[in-house]
């Protein structure tokens, strides 16, 4: 069977592919099939299914494509939780069960390190579950659209009854399409009550939502945010100032919902949704919210979290995370510790009363400001946090200033770590690392050049979104001996 599609100017070719045998879960959520000597990707289907699929991507030595057709159920296959599974594009695993997903990500790390990494695996910790597969993120973002997607169960509408306005999430894809979304089972059922009530109101009040092609509309974005300590933050982005409208907007949310703690508008007119370059007014409650976290050894370090500041989306998993890098490191009291890739300081305040000094290096300035507002909270007095490329700041003269380390914490984004920051680390030879990981590929990368001189301890792969591809891994690296002792 095989299939042309016009795409512009240009006939391209996607041959239909029958009867392949999905093998493996792979990255980022997608399904592994194999065709001959090509792997083919695949979402939204499950080990074990036999599957038709449609190419919609050829390389050299993989394809990708979607499924039009399952032949046969894989008896890994579960009824996925969620009405919107395959459409908003957030939850590609939620057809398979949770026992297996971690089955699949424990591969997953294990696979990365020994290919790619040549590591010795055979000490590796089984993976770390979370404790609830389902409502565990502290942070949902909204959009609002006036051209919402409408889905299967949605195209029987009558057209007197189709009001296009939609609140929840972009189509992957399609940036002009929002997925109208009726229930989110990612986060506290109270961010769908607060999302649903605000849509329902606006539409009653004919408020415009946003039109992503004209620019133009009223209401553009919604942030929901809790912490574990009970605290509820709801931010609300307009696209321009209607005074009368935003306040009438704002006292139904506040006086609907009690319980939030901190009630902030935004007014964002620039082509992008981000915030991070945006003035921000606190409507009700405090310009921030607190999360409370345990450590190993009893003491709790409190965080402060603000519209803007990045913090783990699963706040009791970070914790457990946490603690098993601090037992990795395993300080004495007397060391000076790096913390690389620090963010807003969450490991480097977690683990500074551990250490004599504490160093965080990262390169967005705003995150170490909240990093060190999180270091005077807790009245921490030995931690230093400095903002800049670490590839530049990470030098001889950045040494000489704040003391060689005798442990360094590393997180670095998915990407790793840049060759010239590894190759500082053998040079300054602490006697331990702990390299945290969002991404085992660039990990395994990473480690194999660490391994001149450093021999893997431990490695504990660590499940921090449920539903999902993706995993966490973290790795204990000790400095040989013979070159310890030189």
């Amino acid at each position: 069977m095989q299939i042309f599609e016009y795409m512009g100017r240009k006939m391209k070719f996607f041959p239909i592919l029958e009867n392949l045998e999905v093998v493996d879960a792979g990255v980022e959520g997608n399904a592994v099939a194999k065709h001959g000597e090509k792997v083919v990707f695949v979402p939204f289907v499950v080990p074990g299914d036999i599957i038709d699929v449609k190419i919609t991507e050829k390389k050299k030595s993989y394809l990708h494509g979607r499924a039009i057709a399952i032949k046969k159920f894989s008896p890994l296959r579960i009824n996925p939780l969620c009405e919107h599974f395959t459409v908003c594009g957030g939850c590609k695993w939620q057809n398979m069960q949770y026992a297996d997903q971690l089955k699949f990500k424990q591969k997953q790390v294990e696979d990365a390190l020994s290919r790619i990494g040549k590591i010795d695996i055979s000490g590796i910790q089984t993976i770390l579950e979370n404790e609830s597969p389902f409502y565990y993120r502290n942070k949902l973002e909204f959009t609002f659209s006036n051209f919402r997607w409408l889905e299967d169960f949605q195209k029987g509408e009558s057209l007197e009854d189709r009001n296009m306005n939609g609140l929840g999430f972009h189509k992957p894809g399609m940036f002009d399409r929002v997925v109208d979304v009726q229930t989110c089972y990612l986060m506290d059922v109270i961010a769908n009550k607060i999302r649903n009530q605000i849509k329902a109101y606006a539409i009653s009040q004919n408020l415009t939502f946003f039109d992503i092609k004209r620019r133009d509309g009223f209401l553009r974005n919604l942030i929901i945010r809790n912490t574990l300590d009970g605290d509820l933050m709801v931010i609300l982005v307009f696209y321009k100032e209607s005074e009368a409208e935003r306040l009438a907007l704002l006292d139904f949310v506040k006086n609907s919902f009690p319980q939030i703690t901190s009630l902030i508008y935004i007014i964002n007119s620039k082509p992008n949704d981000s915030i991070a370059d945006q003035d921000f007014d606190v409507y009700h409650g405090k310009p921030f919210i607190t999360e409370t976290m345990t450590t190993l050894d009893g003491k709790m370090v409190k965080f402060q979290i603000g519209p803007k500041s990045f913090y783990q989306t699963n706040s009791r998993q970070a914790n457990r995370l946490y603690n098993i890098v601090m037992d990795f490191a395993n300080p004495q009291g007397s060391e000076i510790l790096y913390d690389l890739y620090t963010g807003t300081g969450t490991i480097a305040n977690f683990l500074a009363h551990r250490v004599q000094r504490v160093v965080g290096i990262e390169y967005i300035s705003e995150a170490i400001e909240d990093a060190q507002i999180n270091a005077q909270i807790n009245g921490i007095q030995n931690s230093n946090f400095v903002a800049g490329d670490m590839v530049k700041v990470l030098n001889d003269e950045f040494v000489a200033r704040f003391g060689k380390p005798d442990i360094i914490i590393t997180d670095p984004p998915r990407a790793g770590m840049h060759a010239d920051v590894v190759k500082m680390i053998l040079k300054l030879e602490p006697k331990r690392i702990v390299y945290v990981s969002c991404n085992p590929a660039t990990q395994a990368r990473d480690l194999a050049l660490l391994v001149e001189k450093y021999t893997v301890k431990k490695l504990q792969p660590v499940d921090m979104f449920p539903q999902t591809g993706h995993v966490e891994n973290i790795a204990l690296l000790e400095l040989m001996p013979s070159i310890a002792n030189d």
